[in-house]
C-alpha cells in the first residue's frame, strides 16, 4: 500500500497549523514564506535532523521508530486521533515485518517483590526499561497516583507522558522532562538495550502532586541484576525541605486504607 502522498498531506497540514508563537519558538524579523513552522523547525523540536524529517515529509516513514513517532507528537501538538493516524500512517509505509522473537515480560521474583514492600519509607517502582510499571509499593503508588488508577492495569509512563493531559499538569516543567523521556526511548530504539545511558540513573524531578502539592525530588535507578530489562527507580526529598514535608504528608495519606492505595501491586 502506497502512503507516501497521504503522509506527505497529512505531516504538510499539520506543520502549517502550528505557529513559531504556539510551539515556543523565538523568530528574529524578517517575513517568513510560510504560515507554520518550517521544516527545521519541526526537525529541531521533535529531536532529529532536518534531513531526517524532510525524507518523513516527503512520504517515507519506514523503519521510524516509535520514540521519534512520539516526538513528532510531541512538536507537532497531536490530538489522540491524529496520534493514531500517524501510528496507522507509519505501520501501512513499514509493510509487513519479520516477526520478531517474542519476549516475555519481565517478572520480579518474590524476594525482590518483599524487599520493595519493605522499603515503606521511600517511594519504589519496579519497571520495564520501556516504561511500564510491574510492581511497585504503596508509596510509590501514591506518589504516581495517575500510573496507578485503582482496579485498573497500571499505565505505560511514556504513554502517560505524551498521551494524557494529566501529565502537563504533574510535571510542572513537562518540556524537560518529556525531552528526557524521548531521549531514552531513542536510544533504546537504536542501541543495545543493555546500555546504560538507556535511563538517567540519577537526576531530579519537578512534580505537582494532587494531594501534597508541589515537590522536588532527587531519583535513582538501579538496575535489578536477577531480572534483566527490570530496573527500580526510588525518590528521596532532602531533609528539611518543604519537599520533605511533603513527602511525611504523602506517607501519612498513603497509609490510609484508601482504595487508591490499597490495590495490589501491578505486576504482568
Amino acid at each position: 500500500m502506497d502512503t507516501r502522498n497521504d503522509v506527505q498531506q497529512f505531516l504538510t497540514a499539520l506543520r502549517a497549523r502550528i505557529t513559531p508563537e504556539m510551539a515556543g519558538l523565538t523568530v528574529f524579523g524578517g517575513e517568513r514564506r510560510v504560515p507554520g513552522l518550517r521544516r527545521e523547525e519541526v526537525a529541531q523540536l521533535a529531536g532529529v535532523s532536518t534531513a531526517y524529517y524532510t525524507r518523513m515529509e516527503r512520504g517515507d516513514l519506514s523503519g521510524v521508530s516509535e520514540s521519534v513517532l512520539f516526538a513528532l507528537v510531541r512538536a507537532l501538538q497531536l490530538n489522540e486521533a491524529e496520534t493514531a493516524h500517524l501510528f496507522d500512517l507509519t505501520r501501512a509505509a513499514t509493510g509487513p515485518r519479520r516477526a520478531p522473537r517474542t519476549k516475555p515480560q519481565p517478572r520480579v521474583s518474590p524476594r525482590v517483590t518483599q524487599l520493595i514492600d519493605m522499603m515503606s519509607d521511600v517511594p519504589a517502582i519496579a519497571m520495564t526499561r520501556l516504561g511500564d510499571p510491574v510492581a511497585s509499593n504503596p508509596l510509590g503508588r501514591a506518589l504516581f497516583p495517575d500510573l496507578f488508577p485503582a482496579g485498573k492495569p497500571a499505565l505505560n509512563s511514556a504513554r502517560y507522558m505524551f498521551l494524557d493531559e494529566r501529565s502537563r499538569a504533574f510535571y510542572p516543567d513537562w518540556e524537560s522532562t518529556a525531552l528526557e523521556a524521548v531521549s531514552g526511548m531513542r536510544l533504546f530504539a537504536g542501541q543495545d538495550p543493555s546500555d546504560k545511558a538507556l535511563i538517567h540513573s540519577t537526576g531530579t524531578k519537578h512534580i505537582h502532586h494532587p494531594v501534597v502539592g508541589d515537590m522536588t525530588l532527587g531519583f535513582e535507578t538501579l538496575d535489578i541484576t536477577s531480572t534483566p530489562g527490570l530496573v527500580l527507580m526510588t525518590y528521596l526529598a532532602e531533609p528539611a525541605t518543604p519537599s520533605a514535608d511533603a513527602m511525611n504528608l504523602l506517607r501519612s495519606w498513603a497509609a490510609q486504607p484508601l482504595d487508591s492505595t490499597s490495590d495490589a501491586t501491578a505486576s504482568s
